[in-house]
């Protein structure tokens, strides 16, 4: 368990590849009295030396080997302010000449944009299309975040500030990190912490679905070891645990002392961890790669080992790879890169988003923050920063470089691991001034969140603290100590406001900073949205919404500012553009606008798309062809990018284009799920084609008459077909119907569509509805039989209980023939009207379930229908009489009632009463005559005489005109 796979446990290589250090060498000496102690140790504890005397003397190897490594090693933990403390006071005692550090050796080029960004920020790594990878992998993402309270950010502002520095990336590139994860099985994804209440912060999703790498991954990988510290240091938490038992003491100590000890922890950590493979092969072969590559600049740059430093984490400073230090000997060879293509870019971050990615406990950032900052004003440490970075405080006057030190001398590698464990813990006097201030700026914040907070909840949570603080055996309390103390006395058993008292402590200890990337460090695509919304004369890269009002009318520059801002509504995520005012349809465009913007919330997602192209045309044309050209790519969908394309970028070039693929996928599909979809697309795209162009597109013919072709031949099946629903049959019809005469026009056969209803056999009531519907469309049967049939379904019992789904295939029905709206009406009044109210009632709550489940959007139709056919007075219901129930006139059914208009009947009252029209367009055909008296009999009239000798034309008129 606690040993390599090439070496026993109390056996590691030294660096010239033998078993251990030598007797009589000088780290052997230097060591003796603590190996000495530890054998005693071993063998009180248990019965004997074994396995535990070889951890215990193995750890001690470990440390003897780092600390005699040529090049010196620094080792440090992951925003630890000790380490990055311990940093600064060595950087400037032995201003190195190289700097070797644990990161993606990719991301160098994008760490002097540092200097433009407020921290914290992630260098990332990011790739769209995938080679040589899984397809379900994309998009690939790398984020290592840095923060100002960290080791690696001092490693980096001393080097690229420092004149004659260079700064060198040894760890694996972000390509290797998804190799390695590949052939090792090794990708899981790491489980965020979750806050207390179990409701995650925003903030807490700034790295997205990134793989996190950080330098100084210390963390027992022993569930037992994690929990047994956890309980004997009387801690809930890892971070509060490092914090009090390794922050607080290396805070004061010396540089020899902190390596050792870090080491030393390293070292445990490493031989305690459990026995998986697939992870320590992984932590090897990083190893392996990172000395492999100092080994190489050594030999190219001719450096003196004794100018370099190595930081990296205390993990893999305790190795024992045969490739360990500058003389090691163990052959590794470095696998190429894969063909994917990567961008790198820096993303805002923040300290929630690093507590979620790596595990960390809620808080545990900001309260390091807030140590760091404690550490520098009470060790007076200049602390190394970016120049013109955002926020930095500008010196007062240029300092001179402080002069290199020499090496230490051999006697600061001597023991000092002894001296620091048998010392006891100093204990810091109580800072009651601190602890009171804190009391009160808690209670303070809490009333304002809505606690009813008072003086006597600052004493309890001051007084509380210092129990808390004795009872876990510390002298001075600690932010956890008062955090638990304010939750205890202040929160009681409910929230009032948004936050709970756990949070508001954390806001309280320095809060969720979150960082900004500066406009020189932005991709051109994000400077380019910036410059081309510079006339709304918002500062965007603000945290927050604002709100932008754009009048086109008396200011037309802003119509290129309303495009950009539609196109980003349709990029980035939800709320990052959201229209208050105004919409963008096809051929309509709003002349005043109103925008929530939150460009700065948003901002990871901004840079990402600069990731994809140089501008947003770009991307969106991108996206539009990998919607349409994908493997998944639907009729429905390659419409809606036809309809985006012709929305937002303009032109025809990509329209057309993509209205040839929606054509293709068309023929391929063998389904008709995405039949609604494809109607109200193709119906939206001809009305704007027909008002807009001199002539309708030719991709456009063609779909109409393919889908024609193809709609008339799927018929059939989908009526009969189980997992086809009757809205998709409905919006086939409509489709076929709606597009008829433009099909006709192209060529298309009506045949064709009279065979395929004529061939379908539905069995279920609500696709026979929808039958018959399309069968009074065609001709094939009248209204009056329809009637007649939905007569018999009320009349027989039954069929009664399954009258509701017929309404449905009815109700759906108007899709395809809207003008059956007063058949549906008249249906479900004569249900209401014949049904006894003891089948009346059980049925009413299916028919109203049924009607909104499936047509509640075609409901409006049939309440438009009902309120010209009924009357809209109370009073009047009573007299009302149904049109569908007025005896029609003797002789007046087809040919007889135009015959009986004609002869004075009531069909040309109208005509008799406003002559004018008739004389009109009887003056423009050159006819004379005069008009009968209107008592004249039939005979007397000679302008009937034509309507009586030859009907049909009348009766087509009619039939046309209503729809019967």
């Amino acid at each position: 368990m606690t040993g390599s796979p090439t070496n026993g446990p109390g056996r590691t290589p030294s660096t010239n590849g033998s078993a251990g250090p030598s007797a009589n060498s000088p780290g052997q000496a230097s060591f003796t009295a603590l190996r000495e102690q530890l054998h005693e140790a071993a063998t009180s504890f248990a019965d004997g030396p074994g396995a535990l005397e070889g951890i215990l003397l193995g750890m001690v190897d470990d440390v003897d080997r780092a600390v005699r490594e040529p090049l010196e090693i620094f080792p440090v933990c992951h925003h630890s302010p000790a380490s990055a403390l311990a940093m600064a006071r060595r950087l400037r005692e032995k201003q190195p000449k190289v700097v070797y550090l644990e990161l993606c050796e990719d991301m160098a080029p994008l760490l002097d944009e540092l200097r433009n960004c407020r921290l914290p920020v992630a260098v990332q790594a990011f790739a769209s299309d995938v080679d040589g990878f899984p397809a379900e992998w994309a998009p690939l993402s790398v984020v290592a975040p840095i923060t100002e309270a960290s080791a690696e950010y001092q490693a980096i502002a001393y080097a690229l500030d420092t004149p004659g520095v260079e700064l060198v990336l040894v760890d694996r590139s972000s390509d290797h990190v998804f190799q390695w994860d590949s052939r090792h099985c090794e990708r899981t994804p790491q489980e965020p912490s979750a806050p207390a209440d179990g409701v995650p912060e925003p903030e807490a999703a700034l790295h997205g679905e990134a793989v996190g790498v950080e330098i100084g991954d210390l963390r027992p990988r022993f569930a037992e070891l994690e929990e047994h510290l956890l309980r004997h240091g009387k801690v809930r938490h890892w971070s509060e645990w490092w914090h009090q038992y390794v922050e607080v003491p290396l805070g004061d100590s010396d540089h020899d002392a902190y390596r050792q000890v870090m080491f030393l922890v390293g070292s445990l950590f490493r031989r305690l961890a459990p026995g998986d493979g697939d992870r320590v092969r992984v932590d090897e072969d990083r190893e392996r790669y990172m000395w492999t590559r100092i080994r190489e600049h050594l030999a190219a740059a001719g450096a003196d080992p004794e100018d370099c430093l190595y930081v990296c984490g205390a993990f893999h400073a305790a190795s024992r790879v045969e490739e360990f230090g500058v003389a090691g000997s163990g052959p590794f060879t470095i696998s190429p890169r894969s063909a994917t293509t990567w961008q790198h870019g820096l993303i805002p971050s923040s300290h929630a988003a690093i507590e979620a990615q790596f595990g960390l406990a809620p808080g545990s950032v900001s309260i390091a923050a807030t140590q760091w900052a404690k550490n520098l004003k009470r060790t007076r440490v200049q602390p190394y920063r970016l120049a013109g970075q955002d926020g930095a405080k500008k010196p007062r006057a240029a300092k001179k470089a402080a002069p290199a030190v020499a090496a230490p001398p051999p006697e600061a590698d001597e023991d000092r691991l002894s001296g620091f464990l048998r010392r006891p813990p100093v204990l810091d006097t109580l800072d009651e001034a601190e602890l009171l201030g804190w009391s009160v700026d808690i209670v303070r914040a809490a009333r304002r969140s809505g606690y009813l907070a008072s003086t006597a909840d600052a004493i309890a949570v001051f007084e509380t603290s210092i129990l808390l603080a004795g009872m876990r055996d510390r002298a001075k309390p600690t932010p956890y100590d008062f955090q638990d103390a304010a939750i205890t006395c202040i929160e009681k058993d409910a929230v009032p406001g948004r936050r709970d008292v756990r949070r508001l402590v954390e806001i309280m200890m320095g809060g969720d900073r979150i960082g900004r990337v500066g406009y020189d460090a932005l991709p051109p695509l994000a400077r380019d949205v910036h410059d081309r919304l510079a006339p709304l004369e918002l500062k965007l890269q603000q945290r927050g919404v604002q709100r932008a009002l754009l009048d086109m009318n008396s200011r037309p520059e802003l119509g290129a500012c309303s495009d950009v801002l539609w196109m980003l509504r349709r990029l980035m995520p939800h709320g990052a553009a959201r229209p208050i005012m105004g919409e963008r349809k096809l051929g309509e465009r709003s002349i005043q606008e109103s925008w929530d913007l939150a460009l700065g919330t948003h901002q990871r997602a901004l840079i990402e798309l600069g990731y994809e192209g140089v501008s947003i045309e770009q991307v969106l044309e991108q996206r539009l062809r990998r919607d349409a050209y994908g493997p998944r790519a639907t009729t429905a969908g390659v419409l809606a990018a036809v309809e985006d394309a012709t929305l937002y970028l303009g032109g025809r070039r990509l329209a057309d284009e993509l209205g040839a693929r929606a054509l293709e996928v068309l023929a391929a599909e063998r389904t008709v799920d995405g039949a609604p979809e494809v109607l109200r697309r193709v119906r939206g795209l001809l009305a704007y084609y027909r008002t807009s162009e001199p002539v309708l597109p030719p991709w456009v013919e063609s779909f109409v008459k393919a889908g024609y072709a193809h709609y008339c031949t799927l018929l059939p099946t989908a009526f009969t077909d189980e997992d086809a629903t009757v809205g998709q049959v409905a919006a086939m019809l409509g489709f076929l119907f709606s597009m008829e005469s433009l099909a006709l026009s192209l060529g298309c056969d009506r045949a064709q569509l009279e065979l395929a209803v004529a061939q379908s056999r539905p069995t279920d009531p609500e696709r026979t509805a929808l039958l018959w519907a399309a069968q009074v469309q065609l001709g094939a049967l009248s209204r009056a039989e329809l009637r007649e049939r939905c007569g018999e379904l009320l009349a027989n019992p039954m069929v009664v209980p399954a009258y509701p789904r017929y309404l449905s295939g009815f109700v759906h029905a108007l899709v395809p023939v809207p003008g059956l709206a007063d058949v549906v009406v008249e249906a479900v009044s004569n249900a209401f009207g014949r049904l006894p109210d003891p089948v009346l009632l059980p049925w009413l709550p299916s028919l109203i379930t049924t009607l909104r489940a499936g047509a509640a959007d075609l409901a409006p139709l049939l309440i438009r229908e009902a309120g010209r056919v009924f009357p809209a007075r109370l009073a009047a219901l009573d007299a009302w009489v149904p049109p569908w129930r007025e005896a029609p006139e003797e002789g007046a059914p087809g040919g007889d009632r135009m015959r009986a208009a004609g002869g004075g009947g009531r069909g040309a009252a109208l005509l008799f009463a406003h002559p004018g029209t008739l004389d009109a367009v009887a003056e423009l055909l050159g006819c004379d005559g005069a008009w009968a008296a209107a008592d004249e009999g039939p005979a007397d009239r000679a302008g009937a005489v034509l309507t009586a000798r030859h009907p049909d034309t009348a009766i087509a008129w009619e039939s046309l005109l209503t729809g019967a």
